[in-house]
């Protein structure tokens, strides 16, 4: 079973902090009735059915809201699967979520025209593998290899540089992190492709490259920017400043780029505000080792949103009926 629409999955973060406001609030209920006096007479005083009217209406509302953003999510099962036989290559993707990504001087910046560039490259790739690799000053895995390109998307869009709050720019770690990202199937071709614009990198990011061509893995660098350089916006009208009050500018350092791609038997790119370099990329990825892959497809659907829609609406007929009946039962006890 799969989500068509999985981000509205994310509206159920907020079920446990509803639950821990409402129980706070019975607690905090609890408390004052006992400033009162006695809980007991205190509660006689009280109309007996408040409390669990209060429960009714908060559990069966919760639950009902919990179906609909199910429903809203539409879940669902393949059916008619279809088991094809594609030739493809393994790319892990080295992406730089440095703040120096959000120079403006590559259309509309650096990172954005970065993420489009995997979109694309990911459309051609279908059939193949791929992975995400996030870094800064540090690391990390963002989406394990895999050929499910619509979650690669997914992932692709909500790439920002406050994923990673340490600055700088650590390919060499980007690089080995990369490296251990792939299948162990060798006899697939394997590429990683690093974008970044080099600003302010750590040491022994050619030692890794070299290391990862060794172990049958080509490195590609896409060099974005340029070398005029950009600057770096704040988001308020400003851009960043140094401690002297001049604003940064930060400038793509290709050399470093070249010397790198070079250790990792790869190529060098520039990315401008053309496509050339994701043409070229694509058109040297096709020249790599290429295996069967099988890869399960289905064709057809069947939506099962009804299920979680009809409960929502029992949930809150159920809601309804018994608000109802305790009204009725307190006009009858006052009478």
């Amino acid at each position: 079973m799969e989500f068509a629409n999985p981000q509205y999955l994310y509206c159920l973060l907020i079920v446990p902090l509803l639950i821990a406001v409402y129980l706070y609030s019975c607690y905090i209920r609890k408390r004052n009735i006992k400033r009162y006096g006695d809980p007991v007479l205190v509660k006689q005083l009280i109309p007996s059915h408040s409390t669990l009217r209060s429960g009714i209406v908060f559990w069966l509302s919760l639950l009902a809201a919990v179906m609909l953003v199910l429903a809203f999510s539409r879940p669902r099962y393949g059916k008619g699967k279809t088991t094809i036989t594609t030739k493809g290559v393994e790319l892990v993707v080295a992406l730089d979520i440095s703040n120096s990504m959000l120079a403006d001087d590559i259309t509309p910046n650096r990172l954005e025209k970065s993420k489009r560039l995997i979109k694309r490259l990911a459309e051609q790739l279908k059939g193949n593998k791929m992975a995400l690799v996030l870094f800064a000053g540090r690391a990390y895995v963002q989406l394990p290899i895999t050929d499910d390109f619509i979650s690669t998307e997914m992932f692709i869009d909500n790439i920002s540089t406050k994923l990673i709050e340490t600055q700088g720019t650590d390919i060499a770690t980007a690089i080995n992190m990369a490296s251990m990202s792939f299948t162990p199937n060798e006899r697939i071709g394997k590429a990683i492709v690093v974008i970044t614009d080099g600003e302010n990198h750590e040491q022994g990011a050619e030692e890794a490259a070299k290391k990862a061509s060794e172990s049958g893995k080509k490195v590609f660098i896409l060099g974005i920017g340029t070398a005029k350089g950009g600057r770096i916006p704040l988001g308020n009208g400003d851009f960043l400043r140094d401690r002297n009050g001049q604003v940064v500018v930060t400038k793509l350092n290709e050399e470093m780029a070249k010397s790198i791609a070079k250790a990792g038997d790869g190529m060098y790119l520039h990315v401008d505000n053309t496509n050339e370099a994701q043409r070229i990329l694509s058109e040297q990825l096709s020249k790599m080792n290429h295996e069967e892959m099988k890869t399960d497809i289905y064709n057809s659907y069947e939506e099962l949103f009804i299920y979680p829609a009809f409960m929502a609406f029992v949930l809150l007929l159920l809601d309804i009926i018994i608000l109802a009946f305790l009204d009725m039962k307190k006009r009858y006890i006052m009478r």
